[in-house]
Formats: structure tokens, sequence, C-alpha cells
């Protein structure tokens, strides 16, 4: 039940937050799906072949687009030490926040895709391989959000030093999600999901060693 209370918690919070709530990772995506071609021209060809790999990017840039909200509020509001003093470890409080953090954009990125699969004119077979890859890669996506935003959380400059930290975690998911395009088949999607069930599996245990650190500190 205390489980079930805090995604509620974490869920209201990211459709309810401000700035654009769960919808600003959504309209990002979309927008580099209408801006993309007019950086390149209409060259239809062209756009079939490095679309899916421009949407990939875009989900990542997505998907870490809100992790400003995501440890640090609750870090200055004493959320982790009331939690703690109820017997509630960081891991679990993180491991639902990342369950949170990836049911607030990876659905809908999902749904978002097929818009923006038509306006970069990509193929049927392309488009079911991006869907899967990115069903398989973005819960990857949502625990290098969460690993950003408890690393960064109390840093001056975390949004520059997030940036440096995404590229080395996200370079896994990325080589095989959008490698699966160019090869379609299983190999790709599953070495995808496997980098992603992995991330996910360390994600609440680094997040906790580093909002322990920042309380701390």
């Amino acid at each position: 039940m205390r489980v079930l209370a805090m995604l509620r918690r974490d869920l209201t919070l990211a459709f309810g937050g401000g700035r654009g709530g769960p919808w600003l990772p959504v309209l990002f995506f979309v927008a580099v799906a209408i801006l993309f071609p007019f950086a390149v021209g209409p060259d239809a060809p062209l756009l079939a072949r490095t679309g899916g790999g421009v949407l990939w990017v875009a989900a990542l840039l997505a998907a870490i687009l809100p992790i400003d909200r995501l440890v640090a509020p609750d870090i200055g509001n004493g959320v982790f030490d009331r939690l703690t003093l109820l017997g509630v470890s960081e891991e679990l409080v993180l491991a639902v926040r990342l369950v949170a953090h990836w049911l607030s954009f990876g659905p809908l990125l999902l749904v978002a895709a097929l818009p923006a699969s038509a306006l970069l004119g990509l193929p049927g077979e392309v488009l079911r391989t991006l869907l899967l890859g990115l069903l398989a890669g973005t819960p990857g996506l949502a625990a290098i959000g969460l690993i950003i935003a408890a690393l960064t959380a109390t840093v001056r400059g975390g949004t520059a030093l997030g940036g440096l930290l995404l590229i080395p975690l996200s370079v896994p998911v990325l080589i095989f999600g959008a490698g699966a395009l160019a090869q379609p088949g299983g190999a790709g999607i599953a070495l995808c999901a496997a980098v992603s069930l992995a991330l996910c599996a360390v994600a609440p245990f680094a997040a906790a060693a580093a909002v322990r650190a920042a309380r701390e500190g």
C-alpha cells in the first residue's frame, strides 16, 4: 500500500507539476520531427534513412527534460528524511520514482512516434522496429534520467554536468536501439532491452547513494 501511495504521489507530481508536465517531452519529440525536414531538405530517401535515428536522439533528450523535478525538490523539502524515519529506504523511493518517471513520458512518446514517423516518411517496417526499440529502450532512458537527477541534485551548474554524464550513459542504449533500425530483426532490440533492464536494476541503488551523499553533505 505504501508503494502504491508513493507511486500515486509521484504520478500526480509528474502529470501536474507545472512547466508543461508530461507534455513538454512529447512536444519536444514532435518538434524535432517537424524541424528536421527543414534542416536537411525535402529529400524523402534521406529522411527515411536517418529519421529513425533522429527520433531516438529526440527520445533521449525528451527523457531528461524533467530531471530537475525528479530528486532535487524532495531533497530540499526533506521528503527523503521523513520517509527514512518511517522506515522507507531511498532505494525503494527511487525505484518507485523510476516507474513513475517512465510512465510520465514513455507511453506518450510511443504514441507521438506515430505522427513523428509520418512527418519523416518512415516505412512501416522501420516504424515497427522503432516502436519496439522505444518500448525496450525508454525504461533505460528513464533510468539514466533518474541517475543524472540524483547526481546533480545539489550541484551548482548541474545542467552542464548532466549533459556530460548523459553521453557515456546513453551510448549503449542508442547503439543497440538505433542500430536495430539499420538491421531489422530481434537481436538489436533484445540487446537494447538487456541494457535497459540493467540500467533499471542499477539506477535505484546508484541514485540512492547519490541522495544519501547529498543529504549528508
